[in-house]
């Protein structure tokens, strides 16, 4: 007989399993090298309440999890929910799993009628087609990041664009 996946909330104690499937999602798309977060300060972001953390469980293993931030959309004056990262185990993969995950942070949504908001990248055909059959609506849009090692030269003393309006 096959066991319930079970959907529960990070809390701080599971600071070390969230920190791992952060280290494993991040390796997989090959971004682990700009994972610098520590298990310890996952501890402290777990006991937030505008950090939401589930975890997908099968007899107490780990098989995946989502993660989003509650915060302000100025344009509306409301709060959303932003989705972070939605991971599954290869073994765990196919298995509804990520729909779960999903359909749980709904719940946690729906109490506010939070829209929820992600990004996923244009190459990702299979979790577009995922997030379609789930209902979202996809939309294009270049996201830009700007990292201080750009921007902190532009701020020097010596340039104009550092300074202030009088």
């Amino acid at each position: 007989m096959t066991q319930t996946v079970t959907i529960r909330p990070a809390g701080p104690a599971d600071a070390t399993t969230v920190d791992t499937l952060v280290r494993e999602i991040a390796t997989h798309e090959g971004d682990a090298v700009h994972v610098t977060i520590t298990a310890d300060r996952w501890a402290e972001l777990l006991g937030r309440d505008d950090v939401t953390v589930l975890l997908a469980e099968r007899a107490g293993e780990p098989l995946g999890y989502v993660s989003a931030l509650r915060r302000m959309h100025l344009w509306s004056g409301r709060d959303i929910l932003a989705l972070d990262d939605l991971w599954v185990r290869a073994s765990a993969r196919d298995a509804g799993v990520g729909r779960t995950l999903m359909l749980a942070l709904a719940r946690t949504a729906a109490d506010d009628g939070l829209v929820i908001r992600w990004e996923v990248k244009p190459d990702n055909s299979g979790a577009q087609r995922f997030y379609q059959r789930l209902g979202a609506g996809l939309y294009t849009k270049v996201i830009a990041g700007w990292r201080p090692e750009s921007y902190l030269p532009l701020l020097s003393p010596e340039t104009e664009e550092a300074r202030t309006p009088a």
